[in-house]
């Protein structure tokens, strides 16, 4: 059976960030993501964590000053410090909060930079990030995001995420598949999960167009679970969705998964 945890910056948003690990537990998830926990104190976020009994599967790097429109750093040229600085404060976090999984968001360079200079900073410096991470025993994640949602984002789709996994070669990189993304940039998702199952680590959900739950939008959700299941699979699934109604009143679709009670 798939494994979904709840994604705590799309998910029970009515509430404190501190107060989201509770109502998460309450209605049936076992772990979180969340994106930015970087204005939490690491041990406050810990210790709320403990007194729920979840575990946190995945938090972002910081991606630099979005006010400014940065929307990640690692393909970004002339940026390596401020990257090193953000992989040094989320290894940081990952520690505290026992976390194994820290996603790297790519960037999205400005139009004037030169694309192979982009790839060539991109892969230096996730090369360099993994050695950082492999004694903590963090798998780095890549994520193809659609360019309607983040224009110019630099990791344009799941063939561009897997040829960076095998030019960086490192065993603890690995491919963020996010289905809502993955529809919008390319569609045919049950072959190309099926292609790429051995280089995921983590994958999430939303029902395209509207990013919300998936039992409404044009993709066939439960399919995709059985063809998940059926793959062996075993990672988590971070329920990253916009809910239209509520996070609870809209758990319906995950009541044969274990979640939104019955």
């Amino acid at each position: 059976m798939p494994r979904f945890c709840a994604n705590l910056s799309y998910l029970f948003l009515e509430l404190p960030y501190l107060e989201r690990h509770a109502a998460a537990r309450s209605v049936g998830f076992k772990a979180v993501e969340v994106q930015f926990p970087y204005d939490t104190p690491s041990a406050d976020v810990a210790a709320s964590l403990r007194r729920a009994g979840l575990e946190q599967v995945l938090i972002n790097a910081p991606s630099g000053n979005g006010a400014l429109g940065d929307r990640g750093l690692a393909s970004l040229p002339g940026r390596e410090s401020e990257f090193k600085a953000s992989i040094a404060t989320a290894l940081d976090y990952a520690r505290t909060l026992k976390c194994t999984r820290i996603h790297v968001v790519a960037g999205a360079p400005s139009p004037g930079l030169d694309v192979a200079a982009c790839e060539r900073t991109y892969r230096e410096n996730l090369a360099w990030a993994a050695d950082q991470a492999r004694p903590h025993g963090v798998t780095l994640m890549l994520e193809p995001i659609n360019r309607r949602d983040i224009p110019g984002f630099f990791l344009r789709d799941t063939k561009h995420a897997a040829e960076v996994i095998a030019d960086v070669g490192a065993d603890n990189v690995r491919l963020q598949y996010d289905l809502y993304h993955a529809q919008i940039i390319e569609g045919d998702l049950a072959r190309t999960l099926e292609r790429n199952l051995g280089i995921i680590g983590h994958m999430q959900i939303a029902a395209p167009p509207e990013r919300c739950e998936p039992d409404h939008g044009e993709v066939n959700f439960p399919y995709l679970f059985d063809l998940i299941d059926r793959l062996g699979y075993a990672g988590w699934i971070g329920c990253e969705y916009r809910p239209r109604n509520g996070t609870v009143a809209g758990l319906g679709w995950a009541r044969a998964y274990g979640i939104g009670g019955t």
